[in-house]
C-alpha cells in the first residue's frame, strides 16, 4: 500500500468551492487507487493581524481546521502570510506550521511520500519536509506557479531550487516543462502529467434547448475564467463585439469586472454579451456544450482544464499559443491558435460559425485527457519514486519527529 500526503494550498473549501477543482479532482482520484492510502493537508495562508480588518480573508478564517472532505481525512491548517512582502516568506512560515502538523500525522500514518500539487510555496515547503522526515518528494507545476512565483525576484529562487532538490517533478504539459527547464530546473527529470475530464459530464448536449434557456437565438461564443489581466476577456469581448448577431457569455469573477463591464457599454453591444458572474463548476458541461465556440485570450497558461472540458463537450476553442495549447489543439476540429489581439480572435470565431467541425470529431480531440489515465500516472510515479528512494536511502525513517 503507498501512503500518500497530498499537500496543497490550490484546493476547494467551503467558502471557495471553485478553487482549484481540478486539484481536488485529480486528489480524489489518487485516493480511490486500490494500492493508495492518502491524507490531505491543505494550507490556508493568513495574515498575522485579526482577519475582521480584511473581509477578503473572514472567510477563510472559518473554513474548519479539520474536516472529512469528499470522504477525505483533510487538514486545513493555517499560516502566516505577510501582505506586501510578495511572498518572500511564505515558505519559512508554512515549514514552521507543518513540521509538527505532519510529526503528529505520521504517528498513526507512516507516509511514504509528500506529493506537493503546486510550486509555490507548496514546493519548496515540501521539500524541506521530505528531508526532516527522510521521504521522497513530488511536485507538480501548474501555471502561474511557474510563469509568476519562478520569475519573481523575491521568491524564483525558493521555487527553482526546489525543482533541483525534489526526488520528482510533474509538468502539465511540454511547453510546461521546457519553461521549467528554462529556469533551471533539470528537464530530464520532469515528468509530463496531463490533466483529465471526466468524459461522462463533459459531453454533448442539445444546444438548441440549452440556447432557449439562456435567452439566447443565434451563434454562442463563451468564455470561463478569473477576471484577471492575464485571462484576456477583454479581447474576447471586443473580438465578438465586431462580429454581428453572435452572443458572447463570460463566466467568472474578479477584479476586472468593473473593467469589463465598462467594455461592454462602450463596445455597443451589451444586448448580447453578458457576465455570468463565478459559477459552480457542476453548471460548466452545461454552459460548454450550449456554445458554439469557447475562447479564452490568456497571456500564460499551463494546459487550462476549460480548454479539455470544451472540447469534450464538442465545442471547438479558439486560444492562444500559451501553455500546452499545440497539445491541445492539433487537429482542425480541435479549434485554432491565434495571435493574442481582439481582429484575430473575431476572424478565427467567424471561421468556426461558418464551417463548424462536427461535435463527434471535436469531442474525439479530448479522448486522451481521461482521470483515469492521470490517476494511473500519477500512481506510477509516486510509488517509482518510493521504490527508487527506498534503493538508495533505506525504507524512510517513520519516526521521524
Amino acid at each position: 500500500m503507498l501512503r500518500v500526503l497530498t499537500l496543497s494550498t490550490l484546493f476547494p473549501d467551503v467558502s471557495r468551492p471553485n478553487f482549484g477543482v481540478f486539484v481536488e479532482r485529480q486528489t480524489l482520484g489518487l485516493a480511490a487507487h486500490p494500492d493508495v492510502d492518502l491524507r490531505l493537508v491543505t494550507p490556508l495562508g493568513l495574515p498575522p493581524w485579526p482577519t475582521a480588518m480584511l473581509a477578503h480573508y473572514r472567510p477563510l478564517a472559518a473554513v474548519p481546521e479539520r474536516e472529512t472532505w469528499k470522504g477525505l481525512d483533510t487538514r486545513r491548517p493555517r499560516f502566516v502570510t505577510i501582505p506586501g512582502t510578495r511572498g518572500r516568506f511564505h515558505t519559512a512560515a508554512l515549514v514552521r506550521m507543518l513540521r509538527p502538523l505532519l510529526a503528529e500525522i505520521r504517528r498513526d500514518f507512516a507516509f511514504d511520500v509528500i506529493d506537493a500539487e503546486f510550486f509555490f510555496p507548496d514546493g519548496p515547503a515540501a521539500v524541506a519536509l521530505g528531508a526532516h522526515f527522510g521521504v521522497p518528494v513530488s511536485i507538480k507545476a501548474r501555471g502561474a506557479d511557474i510563469h509568476h512565483w519562478g520569475t519573481a525576484p523575491a521568491t524564483a529562487a525558493q521555487v527553482v531550487a526546489a525543482g533541483r532538490k525534489a526526488q520528482g517533478t510533474l509538468a502539465v504539459s511540454l511547453a510546461m516543462k521546457a519553461d521549467m527547464a528554462a529556469i533551471g530546473m533539470p528537464a530530464e527529470r520532469i515528468r509530463v502529467h496531463r490533466t483529465g475530464v471526466d468524459l461522462t459530464r463533459f459531453a454533448p448536449r442539445d444546444r438548441a434547448a440549452g440556447k432557449a434557456a439562456l435567452g439566447i437565438a443565434g451563434p454562442l461564443v463563451v468564455s470561463l475564467g478569473a477576471l484577471i489581466p492575464r485571462k484576456g476577456h477583454d479581447i474576447v469581448l471586443r473580438a465578438v463585439a465586431s462580429l454581428p448577431g453572435v452572443s458572447l457569455l463570460i463566466a467568472g469573477e474578479g477584479p476586472e469586472r468593473a473593467a469589463l463591464e465598462a467594455e461592454i457599454l462602450r463596445s455597443g453591444a451589451s444586448d448580447r454579451i453578458r457576465l455570468l458572474g463565478s459559477l459552480p463548476h457542476a453548471d460548466l458541461p452545461a454552459l460548454l456544450a450550449t456554445a458554439d465556440v469557447m475562447a479564452l485570450a490568456s497571456s500564460s497558461e499551463g494546459l487550462a482544464n476549460a480548454w479539455v472540458e470544451s472540447l469534450a463537450c464538442g465545442t471547438p476553442i479558439v486560444i492562444t499559443d500559451a501553455g500546452g495549447a499545440g497539445e491541445v489543439v492539433d487537429t482542425p476540429a480541435a479549434g485554432r491558435i491565434v495571435p493574442r489581439d481582439a481582429g484575430a480572435f473575431a476572424a478565427a470565431i467567424a471561421d468556426l460559425l461558418a464551417d463548424p467541425p462536427t461535435r463527434d470529431e471535436t469531442r474525439n480531440a479530448a479522448a486522451r485527457f481521461t482521470w483515469e489515465a492521470n490517476t494511473a500516472a500519477l500512481y506510477e510515479h509516486l510509488s517509482g519514486l518510493v521504490d527508487h528512494f527506498r534503493d538508495f536511502h533505506g525504507t524512510p525513517r517513520h519516526s521521524a519527529a
